[in-house]
């Protein structure tokens, strides 16, 4: 019994989400021109700038988006200056991750952080969110693999990064196993485990991306 209540809530919320993805208009792209003209694969990913509050604030950089169903190139760093330290909640996710273990092998992809803003990148996608745990801050954007709209509110709970489409429930998450290793889970995927790399590899396959 339990399972089936179980499975008529996911089902629900399935429909639910198909709904709110096509009937929900995208926000203005207020991308900064800088952060597709300049090379975001030449960068040393292990030389993360200190959060001491001697530069930019979060608020003071335009928000990031994903253009029309994807992009195809590595974009520069959107918090590129900012150094606003990240709230105590939070982990420090920040830098160049690679699978290496589990679902999505392959997969590589990018975290700054920068105050309670954080920005999820690679060369197919931009997701650029507040974790203030609402719509309103989280990521609005676009699925690069489907070109589906999504929405999500993200928060941090005892140091996990914690993705809620449309404020339902939490499908995504992403944490420290260690300073050189992330968790991932994704749906429908096994647990995935990532490694610390500091530069985009020269070949790259971007079949698995999310």
């Amino acid at each position: 019994m339990r399972r089936a209540t179980r499975l008529a809530g996911w089902l629900s919320c399935s429909v639910a989400l198909a709904g709110c993805a096509v009937l929900d208009p995208r926000p203005e792209d207020t991308t900064a021109p800088r952060v597709y003209s300049e090379d975001g694969a030449a960068i040393d990913y292990c030389a993360l700038p200190a959060l001491d509050g001697s530069g930019l604030g979060a608020d003071e950089i335009p928000k990031a988006y994903t253009p029309e169903c994807g992009v195809r190139q590595w974009p520069a760093p959107v918090l590129a200056g900012c150094t606003e330290p990240i709230p105590p909640e939070a982990a420090d996710l920040r830098g160049l991750w690679r699978v290496v273990d589990g679902g999505l092998i392959g997969h590589i992809e990018r975290i700054e952080q920068c105050g309670n803003r954080v920005v999820v990148a690679n060369d197919t996608f931009i997701h650029d969110f507040r974790t203030t745990g609402t719509l309103s801050g989280g990521a609005n954007d676009i699925n690069p693999v489907s070109c589906r709209r999504i929405r999500a509110a993200i928060h941090w709970d005892e140091k996990t990064l914690e993705f809620q489409p449309w404020n339902t429930i939490t499908i995504v998450t992403r944490r420290l196993e260690d300073q050189d290793t992330m968790l991932w889970k994704y749906p429908g995927q096994s647990l995935a485990r990532l490694e610390r790399i500091c530069r985009v590899p020269e070949s790259r396959d971007s079949a698995s991306d999310r």
